[in-house]
């Protein structure tokens, strides 16, 4: 049982990170009506990373990271500008076109490296029973500071996620693509595309069907990413299953569910 505890520690505060910033995050992006930019950014992230590997680089070297982080800052600067020129182009179909480019994109590259199919079922649920408390520590100090920015800035960011116009809207909103896309870079590596995706919507969902105010859907979030994420991780040890995967069924099939019993209960 000790040996179980010491080994599924640094995972388990991982996953406590990687849900704080995204349950954060996850109320901008709703708010933004933008539900699957984060599906396109991690999977823009998801090629660079496979472009650096293509190249010789190691899947957790320096130079990756930053690869795979100019790729998104590449991708949020479209983002932005196509939320500037909506009219045009509407932003959550430049979205699904990006997430589909780089979809099909990261097919083509890993076919050319060895132990493609390895890679990419790493880029879809990660790796997170294996981080270990150095990858724990960085995480934690980019998250931080990306937490940091967004509260001296939170006046500015939450008035143009929640529609409340200002002057250079668009430097705003590029701001927050460019910090989403950090946090994204950096998630991915570690629990890959689909779990980095369900701690950031699926509390933020959740959390609308019960609360109104912004707060009350942040602690609310926090508590259900905490909760799931420990229950997660003991049914993993249990069951011995995948922690990535079955971390994104339960929290896939919570919504689900929900959207099964409510209109019961109201009709009741």
């Amino acid at each position: 049982m000790n040996e179980a505890l010491v080994f599924l520690a640094a995972p388990f505060l991982m996953c406590l990170i990687l849900a704080g910033i995204h349950c954060y995050l996850g109320l901008h992006v709703l708010a933004r009506g933008v539900i699957f930019v984060d599906l396109s950014l991690a999977q823009v992230a998801a090629l660079g990373s496979s472009i650096a590997i293509l190249f010789g680089f190691d899947h957790h070297a320096t130079a990756t990271y930053f690869i795979s982080l100019g790729s998104t800052f590449l991708a949020a600067g479209l983002f932005a500008l196509a939320r500037k020129h909506e009219e045009l182009f509407p932003q959550e179909a430049i979205i699904g076109i990006v997430y589909a480019l780089a979809s099909a994109a990261v097919i083509l590259v890993v076919d050319k490296t060895a132990h493609g199919a390895e890679h990419i079922k790493d880029l879809l649920v990660g790796q997170v029973l294996w981080v270990t408390w150095s990858d724990v520590l960085k995480t934690a100090a980019i998250y931080a500071g990306v937490a940091l920015v967004h509260w001296i800035c939170r006046r500015q960011l939450l008035d143009a996620s929640f529609k409340k116009k200002q002057k250079n809207q668009a430097f705003w909103d590029f701001l927050f693509y460019a910090l989403f896309g950090v946090v994204i870079t950096s998630s991915v590596s570690v629990a890959g595309v689909l779990q980095v995706f369900a701690y950031l919507i699926v509390p933020s969902v959740v959390g609308s069907l019960f609360f109104t105010t912004i707060k009350a859907r942040l602690l609310f979030g926090w508590l259900l990413g905490f909760g799931m994420s420990l229950i997660c991780m003991i049914l993993s040890h249990w069951l011995d299953l995948p922690a990535g995967a079955l971390i994104v069924v339960c929290f896939a099939a919570l919504p689900v569910v929900l959207l099964l019993v409510m209109p019961l209960r109201r009709t009741h």
